[in-house]
Parts: C-alpha cells; sequence; structure tokens
C-alpha cells in the first residue's frame, strides 16, 4: 500500500569555506533502514538519481574496502566505500565523464526518535569551480526525485 505524503525537499548549500557541499534531509525511517538504502544494490537501483532513468549495477561491494560502479542513462560512476557502518557512510564518488572530479562524500545519520532520521551529507571536492559546477549541473532534481522513490519505498515497507 503507498501512503501519500507531501513532497520532502533536501537542504542543498555550498560551503563558503571549502568546496563542498553540504544536504540535509530528513526520512520517515530509522538510521538502519537509509544505510540499507544506501549499500544494498537491489534497493540502490529502485531510487537514485532523476525520475525516468534506469539504474544498472556493474559491480557493487558495500563494506569498508570495498567499490561499486552503476550506469545510468549511458553515464557512468563508480567509487570505493571507505567507511561502512550503523550511522555513517564514507565513499568516493567519480562521473566517468569527468574523471578528475572525484568527490568525497561522507553521510551520517542523525536519529530524531519516534523513527525519523535526519541524513547529513558532505561532498568535498578538489575546487570552488567543480562544486560550482555541480550545482548547476541540476543536481538537486536529481536528488530530490531520488529521495522521494527512496520515500515511497521506505512508506510501502520494502526497506528493512
Amino acid at each position: 500500500m503507498t501512503s501519500t505524503h507531501q513532497r520532502a525537499e533536501a537542504a542543498i548549500e555550498a560551503d563558503p569555506t571549502v568546496p563542498a557541499i553540504h544536504i540535509t534531509r530528513d526520512f520517515a525511517a530509522t538510521a538502519a533502514h537509509l544505510v540499507r538504502a544506501h549499500t544494498d544494490p537491489e534497493l540502490f537501483v529502485r531510487w537514485i538519481g532523476p525520475n525516468g532513468y534506469e539504474t544498472t549495477i556493474d559491480h557493487w561491494d558495500a563494506r569498508t574496502g570495498g567499490s561499486y560502479r552503476y550506469e545510468q542513462a549511458g553515464q557512468g560512476f563508480h567509487g570505493c566505500f571507505h567507511h561502512v557502518c550503523d550511522d555513517r557512510l564514507v565513499q568516493t564518488f567519480t562521473w566517468e565523464g569527468m574523471p578528475e572530479g572525484v568527490s568525497l562524500d561522507t553521510m551520517t545519520f542523525e536519529d530524531l526518535g519516534g523513527g525519523r532520521t535526519r541524513m547529513h551529507a558532505t561532498s568535498l571536492v578538489g575546487s570552488f569551480e567543480a562544486r560550482d559546477g555541480m550545482l548547476s549541473s541540476g543536481m538537486e532534481v536529481g536528488v530530490n526525485d531520488g529521495y522521494a522513490k527512496l520515500d515511497a519505498l521506505l512508506a510501502d515497507g520494502l526497506v528493512a
């Protein structure tokens, strides 16, 4: 059964002091559910990215020291999982169209009580120009569409 709810938007902000982007978003889910949604490839492909894009996994090893590669809309993305635990994920992310533009992404999951969790994500890139390029790429569409799809999976009980 799908529940209806108002679409939540992620707060996406440029850091004024370092070339980083901060994303904050609340979910009606536990930290364990969110970590699973970010590390289970069968779940990940169901929500990541803009509406209408199909994601396929080339390889996926979501453990500390593991790596991943997936494709979406003919574009490749890859990285390494540096740290995977119950309330924190640290990984690199590279769009293969710009292989020198690696970001270091850190996600923490803050328990808000009542089965709600606030995700704090930071993407640190190599320059302010790269950061501004990411922000002007339309990334907010993929972030917000993806997390709306994740909300639906969570509401339907498909992330256990």
